[in-house]
């Protein structure tokens, strides 16, 4: 039987929620990749162009330092793998995470949090940073979804 982790970025809670559920949902373990230097909102004001999640998602070799690198990869052969999408695509921070451990043989799924846009071009942008992974588009998990919801699509996968 595979061992399933529920690894995610959240900058304002959002998806920190959804990924909880779907741990709970998916019987699975809980990490949270968390930056260094946590974000404000001052940081997360897209609208201003020297915010600083405008300058990292502007730079695309910008790569955010994490907290810890304390995730058991290793112990796990499936990982849901959920973030904000910024920019149509994850936040740079989950390139360092990806880049951070080897992911090889593994299964990624993505799961995001949107406030409008869809993944775009997240899958081939993260895709160079897990080489030997299997990366796959999940879905988009806006709004309150059940843990019941939540299970019937995992078993779905």
């Amino acid at each position: 039987m595979s061992k399933t982790l529920v690894a995610y970025f959240s900058a304002s809670g959002t998806t920190k929620r959804t990924a909880e559920r779907l741990a709970q949902a998916a019987g699975a373990d809980l990490y949270e990749i968390k930056p260094a230097v946590p974000y404000t909102s001052a940081d997360l004001n897209w609208m201003d162009k020297k915010s600083r999640s405008t300058i990292e998602m502007q730079d695309p070799s910008s790569r955010p330092e994490l907290a810890d690198k304390d995730a058991d990869i290793a112990s796990h052969d499936r990982i849901f793998l959920g973030f904000p999408i910024w920019w149509y695509v994850a936040p740079t921070i989950i390139n360092t995470f990806l880049e951070s451990y080897d992911f090889s043989g593994k299964e990624i799924i993505l799961f995001a949090t949107s406030g409008g846009s869809g993944f775009g071009k997240t899958v081939k942008s993260l895709a160079p940073s897990c080489p030997g992974a299997v990366l796959k588009e999940g879905r988009l998990l806006n709004g309150s979804h059940s843990v019941g919801e939540l299970k019937t699509w995992v078993e779905s996968l």
